[in-house]
């Protein structure tokens, strides 16, 4: 008999951890529920935050995690770069005032744009996510 497994969080990688929670939290109306600074080894810039949606609240914690060797990923994929191993899907109701809203928080949308009911930006450190109005 196959054991309960739930995902609850994704952790993301970034060069700047506690900025990307507060990109995020404000892109998304969640708080900021962790933050800590970097670790003795670590620059200024490092640490781990976290953002927490309501108790009883469907949706994945995000977590924000210094890596030491972070590179920006290319968007779409380059032979030879770095790629973006993972990205965030968002739902949202009205994709062009939600566009509007992630360029204001200080997402930029990428150039490329494969389909045309979801958008492409890049958050601050670089990584990709879309935005999505649901068709069906």
């Amino acid at each position: 008999m196959r054991p309960r497994l739930q995902v609850t969080s994704v952790t993301i990688g970034t060069s700047q951890p506690r900025e990307l929670a507060r990109f995020y939290s404000h892109l998304l109306g969640l708080p900021v529920t962790t933050e800590e600074g970097p670790a003795p080894d670590e620059p200024e810039e490092g640490g781990w935050a976290q953002i927490r949606p309501p108790e009883h609240t469907v949706a994945p914690t995000l977590n924000f995690e210094y890596e030491r060797c972070y590179a920006r990923p290319v968007w779409p994929s380059v032979s030879g770069q770095q790629t973006a191993s993972q990205h965030l899907d968002i739902e949202v109701d009205d994709l062009d005032a939600a566009v509007e809203w992630a360029v204001g928080c200080g997402a930029v949308p990428a150039e490329f744009q494969p389909q045309e009911e979801v958008r492409v930006l890049l958050d601050p450190d670089g990584h990709p996510f879309c935005l999505f109005r649901r068709t069906s």
